[in-house]
């Protein structure tokens, strides 16, 4: 059986950053690799890592939703989509993939990347689910209200040349009350959560075991390394 998204070539370069990595270092890595998969010098890259405390504006940020902006650094992301808060506590995965050689259809893509996190939830026992009107997974939280929902994982890229930039992230363990600070992703009427805030209280190494399982089953095969070529030294 072929799995939407997967192709055949060489290995997914797999690298997980055990350190904080600032944003503009982040922007740059994926500028140079991405640059690079489209040349045909490198190979895809997944990079798991995590941020300091920042929101992002992408490319349809309003400004009425940055309701706190002092609060933390704001970065002009270049990706699609509005604003978002990464911090602590939660797992980002930058997808740098090649989106001509997947099946070049930019909504199926981003449906895969929703089934990975979806996947990856349901290693932990939580059901995460897709909505048609709005792009990232949702958590059906009935203790709230018969059609009360909260976003656990957010999805938002961008195509270089039919590379992918940007990616996901996925709340494990973050300040909620962080989030506060944004309209997130520009969608109103809806909360926020985490597998902690659901009761799973797990390591993000276990994270990132459950993340590169469910993306081998589903894009195929993976290749831990222990360095990006791109990462400065002082990361």
């Amino acid at each position: 059986m072929t799995i939407s998204g997967s192709v055949n070539g060489p290995a997914v370069d797999w690298f997980v950053s055990d350190t904080p990595v600032a944003y503009e270092t982040a922007l740059g890595v994926m500028d140079t690799r991405v640059a690079a998969i489209a040349a045909g010098t490198a190979h895809e890259l997944v990079w798991l890592l995590e941020h300091p405390p920042l929101y992002t504006a992408g490319t349809s940020a309003k400004t009425q939703d940055l309701v706190a902006p002092d609060r933390f650094p704001v970065h002009m992301a270049g990706r699609g989509g509005q604003y978002t808060y990464h911090g602590p506590g939660q797992r980002i995965a930058y997808a740098m993939l090649d989106v001509k050689r997947r099946g070049a259809d930019v909504r199926a893509f981003v449906g895969g990347l929703e089934g990975w996190l979806i996947d990856t939830l349901a290693e932990f026992g939580v059901r995460g689910e897709a909505r048609p009107d709005r792009v990232g997974v949702w958590v059906r939280r009935p203790q709230k209200g018969p059609a009360a929902e909260d976003k656990i994982a957010a999805i938002g890229i961008r195509l270089r040349r039919w590379v992918s930039l940007h990616g996901v992230s996925l709340n494990v363990e973050p300040n909620l009350e962080h989030f506060s600070g944004i309209v997130p992703c520009g969608i109103t009427g809806y909360g926020v959560t985490s597998l902690a805030d659901l009761g799973h209280i797990v390591r993000m190494e276990e994270v990132d075991m459950a993340l590169a399982d469910t993306f081998a089953r589903r894009y195929g095969p993976i290749r831990r390394v222990s360095t990006v070529a791109e990462l400065p030294q002082s990361v």
